[in-house]
């Protein structure tokens, strides 16, 4: 486990924040400092067809060790961490044999991992914990995805006894903004199916995630002196008030769960003669995520015939819920069901309330089940991930490996 904490707290010293105002690839261009040490490594670790191309997705192959032929597997996870929160200046610490008490992450701010909050908490006792110093994220997700996934590559290739076809894998950018697939070359990585490792924790597995779009609403207001306004001054951050109280009030982040969908307001700004409102919309059912978009669009024709052609909206299509390619090739997840299992993991089958890069290489012909890494809290202050999380999701890959080559004939 030595070397899977090493390689861990190196790769989250490394900022990788991404931007999602930004129209280049990677988003940022301190996501190469990472892409680039993660070159070195595989090369040492010695995998082959090692390569960077110039949006830094990296590949690199482990050749199969057998003499038939059997399908090629991969394994992907993401370099970039959230724009949500500071990835600058990480500064993790590590809490050995936790005792399931508070974690005191930052004593001049008040900063409090506690486990009467955060109840997850509890199941880690005894065990180690890697957490944030209360400034920063954490970077688990997903830099902990990809350390398994590198130490997972090193233990088969040290240890060639273990039987396994030819493996892929992958790290993209720019996940977290929702462009990790975007210019993701399906046909180069060349795998019949693939895993991301980026879920939460210890036994998750999900073939099934949000329909997922954004949002920008923009008004256009007249700023008139407001001793004289009366019929003339069009306020755009009323405005945009108003077009908020038309949303329906429950379906938020922090009222809904399972498979229930959301809209999420996470920026809003303005003045009288402008205004914007920038949210995302989520929904697991098709039809309901339709609905959710055309709501907006009634809205902005409603506010509109009220008050005058003052307001636009533009939405996007961000992915799509995976689960239409994964049903048809559903052994691929009957066989991370069974590599969970025949390590004393019990598997936790549920939809992702968020999105993966395997949302959208699913659709791009690469069928792409997603497992979890470990970690907790992600995108904030009080992320953490235990260790031995970690090192059970490195046997799992092996195992999916073996698996895998065992189950062809």
């Amino acid at each position: 486990m030595e070397k899977l904490l090493s390689r861990f707290l190196d790769y989250v010293t490394t900022d990788t924040q991404s931007d999602p105002y930004s129209k280049t690839t990677p988003s940022t261009e301190k996501q190469w400092d990472l892409a680039k040490k993660l070159v070195l490594e595989l090369h040492q670790i010695g995998l082959q067809e090692v390569s960077i191309d110039e949006n830094a997705y990296i590949m690199a192959t482990l050749p199969s060790n057998l003499d038939k032929k059997v399908p090629t597997i991969g394994f992907i996870s993401h370099m970039d961490t959230s724009p949500d929160f500071s990835g600058r200046n990480v500064k993790p610490q590590i809490i050995k044999d936790y005792d399931g008490t508070d974690i005191v992450l930052n004593k001049t701010k008040n900063i409090v991992l506690s486990p009467s909050y955060f109840e997850d908490l509890l199941q880690y006792q005894g065990q180690t914990l890697i957490t944030t110093d209360g400034n920063t994220l954490l970077g688990a997700d997903d830099k902990a995805g990809i350390a398994e996934i590198i130490t997972a590559m090193e233990y088969l290739v040290q240890h060639p006894e273990i039987k396994h076809g030819k493996i892929r894998i992958a790290f993209t950018p720019d996940e977290e903004i929702g462009r990790g697939a975007h210019k993701f070359d399906v046909k180069k990585f060349g795998a019949d199916w693939a895993y991301t490792m980026d879920g939460s924790q210890v036994g998750e597995l999900e073939y099934e995630n949000f329909n997922a779009a954004s949002a920008k609403i923009m008004v256009k207001g007249k700023s008139v002196h407001p001793g004289y306004a009366k019929n003339k001054m069009v306020n755009a951050i009323s405005i945009a008030n108003e077009f908020l109280s038309l949303l329906p009030l429950r379906e938020v982040p922090e009222h809904t769960t399972g498979m229930e969908g959301f809209f999420h307001v996470h920026k809003l700004k303005g003045e009288i003669e402008k205004a914007q409102i920038d949210l995302i919309i989520r929904d697991h059912d098709a039809e309901h995520f339709q609905a959710r978009k055309e709501l907006l669009v009634n809205i902005t024709e409603k506010l509109n015939k009220k008050h005058g052609d003052c307001i636009a909206v533009e939405i996007e299509d961000q992915y799509r819920n995976m689960r239409e390619k994964v049903e048809p090739v559903f052994h691929i997840v009957e066989i991370a069901q069974e590599a969970m299992e025949s390590l004393g993991i019990e598997p936790i089958i549920k939809p992702i309330r968020g999105g993966t890069d395997g949302s959208q290489l699913s659709f791009m012909g690469l069928p792409c089940p997603n497992i979890f890494a470990g970690g907790h809290n992600f995108h904030g202050k009080y992320e953490y991930v235990p260790l031995e999380s970690m090192e059970k999701a490195v046997q799992v890959i092996v195992k999916i490996c073996e698996l895998t080559a065992s189950q062809i004939k």
